[in-house]
């Protein structure tokens, strides 16, 4: 969210340099890294697109479309984030049971292996 209003707030700020939109090439280097980093931090999703061709457009790159982005794809990402990383616990959880019970097994047979052989 940080990247997004910090992205947002150098175009509205520093409006000389970005006052072209997509003749700007100030412009559309910050907006390919702001871009690229979003997608690399909470993966891709359909709010970017509209969001960067935004940026694009002269005089309505002064909406905050970045933030509004991350504001819609944050809570869709975290709800994510937060199923895979139970689905993993509980997973680990039932592989961890299953190993615990797969060595008692092999202790045991090799007990009353051993207990034959002697």
């Amino acid at each position: 969210m940080v990247l997004a209003v910090a992205a947002d707030a150098l175009q509205i700020f520093v409006l000389p340099l970005f006052s072209e939109g997509a003749l700007s090439p100030a412009d559309d280097v910050l907006d390919l890294a702001v871009a690229a980093i979003l997608v690399r931090l909470l993966g891709w999703h359909w709010e970017f697109l509209p969001a960067f061709a935004a940026e694009l457009v002269p005089g309505v790159d002064l909406v905050p479309f970045w933030t509004l982005a991350v504001a819609n794809v944050y809570p869709k990402w975290k709800q994510k984030y937060v199923t895979e990383e139970q689905t993993r616990a509980e997973s680990s959880g039932y592989r961890g049971r299953v190993q615990v019970l797969l060595r008692a097994s092999i202790l045991r047979t090799m007990g009353v292996q051993r207990s034959i052989s002697t």
